[in-house]
């Protein structure tokens, strides 16, 4: 009996896709470290000019950038470190992070978010790449379920692509053939009942017999087999979808995933000592988002990169130390005359050779064409940091978002909110411009700081 045409088959919002059919993705790019605030944040409001150091390898990407500061986070911590504490309210905005029974617990992360109402439309509901693991873990799918990141490439691809070629969907009239087909589904199986409504039926019959511990586990029972009712569902209408738009385009596999002298898996040569393999780390986990949004595999990727135990041998050029993390805290201080100037260098450094990776990503999305419009047109692309500072700081942190989000952001421009304004607000948007408008998001509405409703302004 085939399947009934479910919700989950169509796209949520049409604000989330142009009239063309291309979604909106949401990517986020997240480093360690933080920023040197001073060589980061541009000296005036409005449109970019002249970029401050730290940007400056992104200076042929300035109409396609927009900087907002004094975005902040505020939420409690207890019984964890200084990382912890920053990490877990990174994506989050949690008003309160802690750790019970040794175990995260913080609150659902945008990425998060966004995939639970947009992850259906696509083969993989969102991504998590790189190496957000062990203190700082970024995702939550829930208050007490951290999202484990997959850091070995190869492994990443698989996922994407085992039993399915990498093809970009041809994205010409494909809003008129999801239509129809979407009616000729319903029509066909308008007589039809899921056999797993029955089986539903007979769970919750036995749910009112059970005590409190068989309850929850019959409720965690039912919710897997709705779950693997709507994949289904999903893996059904996709594979009608793909043939009803013919044949896409074959997409070439990046070539560092096929070098057969790179070990992906040993992470410590990839992010140790030397900063080559480490830019060629990010590079391919660069390929992969981009890969990922390209082939419609999923339309929510984050991707951690950067180490704060990694060394920078040649591109660190001051002073002896190259380790990041012991310039982070040498170069940062609760008044930045009192940091010592030789490791604040360094980490300035450091984050110019992160934005320098990053400045790739930009160029290969504006390449690739979707129908008249780049990839980079259909993205919202979040460029941040787990810390405000490497002195773990919590205060005004380096947001950067690329990609116009198919005209719903005014980029080429630095907008400047009062400071310690709430990150959440931003997450607000970013959820809303997804086709997810929520209320609230984090501590957008409960922060000691709270402000402009909890929204974000001037954006467009």
């Amino acid at each position: 009996m085939a399947l009934p045409w479910l919700d989950a088959m169509t796209p949520r919002a049409a604000a989330s896709a142009t009239d063309s059919g291309v979604p909106l993705r949401m990517g986020i790019f997240t480093v360690t470290g933080g920023t040197v605030l001073e060589s980061w944040r541009p000296d005036y409001e409005g449109k970019l000019d002249a970029l401050p150091s730290i940007l400056r390898p992104l200076e042929p990407h300035k109409d396609d950038m927009l900087i907002l500061s004094g975005l902040s986070h505020h939420g409690k911590a207890k019984g964890l470190n200084a990382h912890e504490n920053c990490a877990y309210v990174h994506l989050t905005g949690a008003p309160e992070v802690t750790k019970v029974d040794g175990k995260a617990n913080a609150s659902v992360s945008i990425d998060q978010l966004v995939a639970q109402n947009v992850g259906h439309n696509t083969f993989l509901p969102s991504l998590e790449i790189g190496t957000s693991n062990h203190e700082q873990k970024y995702s939550f799918k829930s208050k007490t379920e951290p999202v484990p990141y997959e850091s070995n490439p190869k492994l990443i691809f698989e996922r994407m692509f085992t039993g399915r070629r990498p093809v970009a969907p041809n994205w010409s009239g494909r809003a008129d053939r999801l239509a129809q087909l979407q009616a000729e589904t319903k029509k066909s199986n308008s007589l039809d009942q899921s056999v797993l409504d029955l089986v539903m039926e007979d769970a919750k019959r036995l749910q009112r017999r059970v005590g409190k511990a068989d309850r929850r586990t019959m409720e965690q029972y039912m919710e897997s087999v709705r779950s693997v009712e709507r994949r289904v569902a999903m893996i059904e209408a996709q594979g009608k979808l793909m043939a009803a738009d013919g044949a896409g385009d074959l997409v070439p596999i990046p070539e560092l995933l096929t070098d057969s002298k790179i070990n992906w898996g040993d992470l410590s040569r990839s992010l140790g000592s030397d900063p080559e393999p480490h830019a060629q780390y990010i590079e391919v986990m660069a390929d992969l988002m981009v890969l990922a949004f390209q082939t419609d595999s999923t339309r929510v990727v984050t991707c951690a990169v950067g180490s704060d135990g990694a060394q920078f041998p040649g591109v660190v050029t001051v002073g002896f130390e190259r380790h990041a993390h012991t310039l982070e805290h040498n170069g940062n201080a609760r008044k930045v005359e009192d940091a010592d100037p030789i490791a604040r260098e360094g980490c300035r450094q450091i984050h110019a050779w992160y934005t320098a990776q990053f400045a790739r990503i930009i160029e290969k999305m504006k390449g690739i064409d979707e129908g008249g419009s780049s990839l980079l047109d259909n993205t919202m692309l979040l460029y941040t940091s787990y810390m405000s500072n490497g002195g773990h700081g919590r205060t005004d942190y380096p947001v950067m978002l690329v990609g116009n989000a198919q005209g719903t952001l005014q980029t080429g421009r630095h907008v400047a909110y009062p400071k310690k304004t709430p990150m959440s607000n931003l997450y607000v948007e970013m959820a809303d411009r997804m086709g997810v408008p929520v209320s609230e998001f984090g501590e957008s509405l409960t922060s000691p700081a709270a402000s402009f409703n909890g929204r974000l302004p001037s954006l467009v």
